[in-house]
Parts: C-alpha cells; structure tokens; sequence
C-alpha cells in the first residue's frame, strides 16, 4: 500500500466534513480546530455569513433532520498548499421541516464548492458556495 501524502491526508480531512451532510452520517468535531470558522455563500436563510463549529453542526444536524436520505457526492478534489477544493452534490427527499417550510416529499439534488483551510492537521476554516437557486426552486421555496 502506498504511503499517503500530506495532499491525500488533506483531502481526506475535507472528504470527511462534506460527508458529515449525508443523513447518515454522525459529526465528527475533532477534525476541526479550534476556533473553526465556515463561511458560506449563501446561507440558507439568505445572504452570506460565517458560522463556528456549533452553529455549523446545528445546521448539519437539521439538515439530517429535514432530509433523512440525504446523500453525499463527490465529484473532485484538488489540494494544493494548505487549501482542499471539493466539488460535491447533495441529494434527497424533504421529508422533516426546512427553513419554516413542512415536509414536502420534494426531492432535492443541489451542487457546490467547498474550499478548507488545513492547519495542524485539522481543518481550521471553509468557504462554501452551494446552489441555493436550484435548492429552492426544486423545493417551491420562491427566489
């Protein structure tokens, strides 16, 4: 077996955070580190905004909550420095409640770009930029 490099080890750390959104999955805070901070364009709610672990894992949670078959795609990663870009598609049913919304049956399939900043073998800050349109229009949420 080969040896894994520093750039697999990363990718590894980013693989892990964007799966941790399959409703399958559990939260694993201890690949974060402290003072861990997630920007997103946009949040769900609307505008941009930056998260810490908490809130990000309270999100997720609900998440799990709202689309309990959710599944996780990834399409690519590209690491290069200390950075780990993964390319991902997200994809399911609503059957919880959803930014106010009650379950709809609706199915959702949504992509996006996530961007880790590793430090210390953890990872240290993430910049998301997802397809909230496409969420919203699949789900019949309005613009």
């Amino acid at each position: 077996m080969a040896q894994q490099t520093d750039n697999s080890a990363a990718k590894d750390l980013s693989r892990q955070a964007v799966e941790m959104w399959a409703a399958e999955s559990t939260i694993d805070e201890s690949i974060f580190a402290e003072g861990y901070q997630n920007h997103q364009a946009p949040l769900a709610t609307g505008g941009t905004g930056s998260v810490d672990l908490a809130t990000w894992a309270s999100i997720v949670a609900d998440n799990h909550k709202a689309f309990p078959d959710l599944k996780v795609e990834i399409f690519s990663q590209i690491a290069e420095g200390d950075r780990v870009s993964t390319h991902w598609r997200f994809y399911g049913t609503q059957k919880g409640s959803y930014l106010g919304v009650p379950a709809s049956d609706r199915p959702v399939n949504w992509t996006g770009v996530q961007i880790d900043r590793i430090a210390d073998g953890k990872i240290a800050e993430s910049w998301v930029v997802w397809d909230f349109f496409t969420q919203r229009q699949e789900l019949e949420l309005g613009n």
